[in-house]
């Protein structure tokens, strides 16, 4: 099987395809303000990430960079951060973010 065969057969995981992803529209440049957001510190690369919110997930995403203080307040830390417009999606992948984020060599 092909990689753009593979990509099909996600986008059409249900028999349905997903219209925000025909139209590119699932994954944001932008967090918005209404967004479940989840912050963590990044083991793994990025697309392993988002591909499994591509393949799992249905509602729009925001991945990206975030920057918060440390517990000292003496620093500024950017760490990853990843919003969902639906919060069960959040939850879904709160539930799972251990196993996706370890680092595999």
């Amino acid at each position: 099987m092909s990689a753009n065969s593979a990509r099909n057969t996600t986008v059409l995981k249900y028999g349905e395809p997903n219209p925000l992803n025909v139209f590119g529209l699932r994954r944001l440049e932008h967090c918005p303000p209404h967004f479940t957001v989840i912050q963590f510190e990044l083991k793994t690369n990025i697309k392993q990430i988002t591909d499994w919110i591509h393949e799992n997930l249905e509602g729009r995403f925001y991945a990206g960079d975030s920057y918060c203080e440390d517990s000292n307040n003496q620093r500024i830390q950017m760490i990853k951060c990843v919003g969902f417009e639906n919060p069960s999606e959040a939850s879904y992948f709160s539930l799972l973010l251990d196993k996706l984020n370890t680092w595999e060599p």
